[in-house]
């Protein structure tokens, strides 16, 4: 599995909530098996994203998708700062 990790600051958590559920990237269509959204404890205008893909090749397009949509009119009024995002391996999952 391969894990597009994205974190970035918000201007406002439900305007980018919004603007994250109205899906700009298609993010089955594009292969996400799965997502999380995360809000740091005590950080209300900051979001990380993990999105699960199959292979490395769905990813790196999708991590390209991103970039682009991050520049349209929506995703601006929406972002509090230059996202950063990375492509990363899953090594180990356990549940207990």
């Amino acid at each position: 599995m391969h894990v597009v990790q994205i974190e970035h600051a918000v201007r406002d958590f439900d305007t980018w909530k919004a603007a994250f559920d109205s899906d700009p990237a298609h993010r089955r269509a594009s292969g996400v098996r799965r997502y999380e959204v995360f809000r740091p404890v005590g950080d209300p205008r900051y979001v990380a994203v993990d999105l699960e893909f199959e292979t490395l090749t769905e990813a790196e397009a999708f991590k390209a998708a991103l970039e682009g949509v991050w520049r349209s009119p929506q995703a601006l009024a929406a972002l509090g700062g230059a996202p950063k995002a990375r492509i990363v391996d899953v090594v180990e999952r356990h549940d207990y």
